[in-house]
């Protein structure tokens, strides 16, 4: 198997379109997660964070993106594809991610509290499961930590006052 072929601008811009979907989530006041999955050089899913919108803990933007590209694809196994997304992929995300097959993940901000693909653990390069994703990590960081930072800022913000 020949080694894929990344090109750098291709994932500066579709990390910008994962930044776009993180920003319906921020607007939503979700946790501002945005995910797209590409295959073949085009966007088949696209999603953000509606964990309070749908009022399910499963409903994480890559989750709800992995379940538009099986969608897309017409197979569970998204062998050829690339998620994008914002923020490094917690554990429950990483072990769909790892079931579905993806090829490669590339993220935003990292976690190292909770991330599972290399900061708290790396589950998507686990060496006893069945499939190993390549990593691209950091891409947009300053962007997609920033989003962050911001919305939690914000609900400290208005925590705080609704105490007072």
């Amino acid at each position: 198997m020949s080694e894929p072929i990344i090109d750098l601008h291709s994932d500066d811009y579709f990390m910008a379109e994962a930044l776009r979907q993180a920003m319906k989530a921020y607007e939503c006041g979700e946790v501002p997660v945005g995910a797209v999955a590409v295959r073949n050089g085009r966007i088949i899913a696209r999603a953000f964070n509606q964990v309070e919108t749908l009022k399910d803990a499963t409903a994480h933007a890559e989750m709800l993106a992995l379940t538009q590209a099986e969608n897309a694809v017409g197979d569970w196994r998204l062998t050829d594809c690339t998620l994008y997304v914002t923020k490094e992929p917690c554990p429950m995300c990483a072990g769909a991610i790892v079931h579905t097959r993806l090829a490669r993940v590339v993220f935003g901000a990292g976690d190292p509290k909770g991330g599972a693909a290399g900061g708290a653990l790396n589950l998507l390069q686990f060496p006893t499961l069945n499939h190993r994703c390549e990593i691209t990590a950091g891409l947009r960081m300053q962007e997609c930590r920033g989003l962050l930072q911001q919305f939690f800022a914000q609900q400290r913000a208005a925590k705080e006052k609704n105490n007072n």
